[in-house]
């Protein structure tokens, strides 16, 4: 069997050791260190505003922190995009709080305003005023953050942005993940750049900062011993992962770099198939890192469905996968409240994300580029 092209792999610079090897020199092998500090400093110059940055296990445990900073208790709702990954919503229920989902616009796939306004009007009426909202910038694309902040700020509701796929991403010229309240990110094992595992918060102030990491660690009073006044969490970055991050942040321009030039790649191998459209920015508003390229195909015009092309890449030992099912859809959350059409549902059911790894080879792109051709001139 050929080998097999993945979605999207991690991606080593070669750095990454040294700073893991100055860890176990030092012994730092504990939630803190200078990796954690270097790491948070990093991400700080890289995201090119006033902001603070603090390191943690998961983008799902920089979300969670993140609604327990804006207030949402049990009970409560929050808006959340529909057309996510699941570890957007869960956080949500981690609260006792409920999820209302709201729909996607065509031009960037995240968060329509429209349909946040109208959902923030029908909860206020219901006499439920939403505590949070949470905004995603799907597969490295920026929401329209001009619009949602105008709506959010209308209504005095506090936004966190998801950019776990989105480090790289700028929108007007502003770094996705510094918009809102907070901001997310995630360095997961197929992200643009990878800890192995593991996130951040981004907060506007020092005392957000203070109030993540002391959550993180466990909620521990300045005590003697072992007190504690509030419930705490084992959500922050070991100093060997953060040495790992360290390492990827030299290359991270580099990678966001491939990562656009695997869609520039799909472009050019779908400009003249009818029916194909490759997800691209809408405006020079918008800078993804297009951490994954992804297509949607109307079967009406191609005489060919999303299904049949992820079928024919299997056959190649190609992955691909579907854009992500909505969360109003899925069955864990099948009773919440959605506002919105049938954008996601439509997106979901035509969508595609293809191999998009910093990477891949000739070899590998020849491979796709083979498979493509053959699938829809037979």
């Amino acid at each position: 069997m050929t080998e097999k092209i993945w979605l999207s792999s991690p991606h080593m610079g070669g750095s990454e050791l040294k700073y893991i090897h100055e860890a176990f020199e030092g012994n730092w092998v504990a939630p803190l260190g200078p990796n954690v500090n270097g790491f948070e400093e990093d991400l700080v110059r890289f995201l090119g505003v006033d902001v603070q940055v603090a390191a943690l296990s998961a983008g799902t445990a920089a979300l969670h922190l993140a609604l327990i900073q804006c207030g949402v208790e049990y009970g409560d709702e929050v808006l959340c995009q529909s057309m996510t990954f699941s570890a957007s919503a869960n956080p949500i229920a981690y609260q006792g709080a409920i999820p209302v989902f709201v729909d996607s616009e065509t031009d960037t796939w995240n968060m329509c305003p429209t349909a946040l306004r109208e959902a923030i009007t029908d909860r206020l009426a219901k006499g439920k005023k939403p505590k949070a909202i949470i905004v995603v910038h799907l597969y490295g694309m920026p929401a329209k953050m001009d619009e949602i902040l105008s709506v959010a700020n209308e209504f005095d509701i506090p936004v966190i942005e998801d950019a776990a796929e989105a480090l790289g991403s700028s929108y007007k010229g502003k770094a996705c993940g510094t918009f809102g309240r907070f901001g997310v990110l995630s360095f997961n094992g197929n992200k643009i750049i990878t800890t192995s595992g593991g996130g951040a918060l981004v907060c506007h102030s020092q005392q957000d900062k203070d109030k993540t990491v002391f959550l993180s660690t466990q909620a521990r009073d300045d005590a003697p011993h072992y007190q504690h006044s509030h419930i705490g969490y084992n959500y922050r970055m070991s100093n060997i992962c953060a040495g790992i991050g360290r390492g990827q942040m030299e290359v991270l321009a580099d990678r966001v770099d491939a990562r656009r030039a695997m869609h520039d790649f799909y472009v050019d191998i779908f400009k003249d198939i009818k029916g194909v459209k490759v997800f691209s920015e809408p405006s020079k508003d918008f800078y993804s890192n297009h951490w994954l390229s992804a297509i949607t195909i109307d079967p009406g015009i191609a005489g060919k469905t999303r299904e049949e092309l992820r079928f024919a890449f299997l056959e190649d030992n190609i992955e691909s996968r579907p854009l992500w099912k909505p969360m109003h859809l899925q069955p864990v959350f099948e009773s919440v409240p959605y506002y919105g059409n049938k954008v996601a549902e439509t997106l979901f059911a035509n969508g595609l994300c293809l191999p998009s790894g910093s990477n891949l080879t000739d070899d590998e792109r020849n491979r796709i580029r083979t498979v493509i051709g053959n699938f829809f001139r037979g």
